[in-house]
């Protein structure tokens, strides 16, 4: 049965934005892209034919900068609801939450978390205060400003630190070389990201221990997933580095491999799941969403991230969690496209 409704795939145009996404020295120049947009362009003909089987119009469109042009080709298409895979403009996050708040502006229902929460998960600095203003425990941080210079005397994290861009995601700018044991360590590393990357810095005590992802979608908490870092070199830290996401032939790939279901005790499995809940709320998530936590050698949980919108092609973690809980491919596209139709009609009851 295919529904009447028009869908639009909406989907950031690839692009190079950093000259080295991988945050380490590179001469490979083929790696001088965002690995992370290329791999999901190729699985935007295979979200297309998936949703074609309930709809009977189904379109995409890149976005770049052009705007005019974009919001020319959404109106004359005139969908009923946007799938929204737009997490940067040619590159720049910074606009991400922007593109949300246009579909906002234009009064069109899309699939995944509205402009605010966009926002606030992708501004580390930002997501730890309104984790922390909810009681919801996160690793001790500090944000520096660009080219800034911490006061060795006043600086109160302990080592080993990991040192995250504070407005990035995918991993962008994480490498082997993230986790640092000491103070001229850290100065080092926050030198090479000012100069690669030209952002402010989110440095966090490192949490060594178990790390857990947790797939939230609609009201359901699907079977947590973990990172097993098996045959990883004892040298290289326990960590998700961009190249353990992107880059095939890597160290990091070959052995940062997903266990789901894991393993947990009933009581830590609930302790996680209600953590995750209630990170996923405090940020204003909606639909679907993935908050990454680690465990301490104690099996204390803490966030270490909320990813909303988090990549839902094939063989990603999400969709493996929802494998788990007996959702497939086509099931969760289309759940995805439902939650967002029924906003046409909460909007139109809200307006009247």
């Amino acid at each position: 049965m295919n529904f009447e409704q028009k869908i639009l795939i909406c989907y950031n145009e690839p692009t190079r934005y950093y000259d080295n996404y991988l945050g380490k020295n590179i001469s490979d120049s083929k790696d001088n892209v965002d690995l992370s947009e290329r791999e999901f362009l190729k699985q935007i003909a295979l979200i297309k034919k998936s949703l074609s089987k309930k709809y009977m119009s189904v379109e995409t469109l890149a976005v770049n900068s052009d705007i005019k042009s974009a919001i020319k080709k959404i109106l004359n298409y005139s969908p009923d609801a946007i799938f929204n895979f737009v997490e940067s403009v040619e590159g720049n996050t910074n606009l991400e939450s922007y593109i949300a708040g246009l579909f906002d502006i234009l009064g069109i229902p899309y699939t995944g978390n509205g402009a605010i929460a966009l926002g606030n998960c992708l501004i580390k600095s930002r997501t730890k205060q309104i984790l922390q203003s909810h009681g919801i425990r996160t690793p001790k941080h500090f944000i520096t400003e660009v080219n800034e210079v911490p006061d060795k005397n006043k600086f109160t994290l302990r080592f080993p630190v990991i040192l995250k861009l504070a407005r990035e995601d995918a991993s962008i700018g994480i490498s082997e070389f993230s986790v640092v044991q000491n103070f001229d360590a850290m100065l080092e590393r926050l030198n090479y990201l000012y100069t690669s990357f030209k952002q402010e810095v989110l440095i966090e005590e490192y949490i060594e221990g178990r790390e857990l992802n947790v797939a939230i979608l609609g009201e359901k908490i699907l079977p947590i997933s973990e990172i097993c870092f098996d045959g990883l070199p004892d040298d290289l830290p326990k960590i998700v580095t961009y190249e353990a996401k992107w880059s095939p032939d890597s160290t990091y790939f070959k052995h940062t491999t997903p266990k789901c279901p894991t393993d947990l005790d009933d009581n830590l499995k609930l302790k996680v799941e209600k953590m995750a809940r209630e990170a996923f709320e405090a940020l204003e998530c909606r639909d679907y969403a993935r908050v990454d936590i680690r465990l301490n050698q104690r099996n204390v949980p803490y966030v270490i991230e909320v990813n909303p919108n988090p990549d839902i092609s094939p063989d990603t973690g999400f969709i493996r969690a929802a494998a788990a809980a007996g959702i497939n491919y086509d099931q969760l596209l289309y759940t995805l496209s439902k939650f967002a139709l029924k906003r046409i009609t909460y909007d139109t009851q809200a307006a009247s």
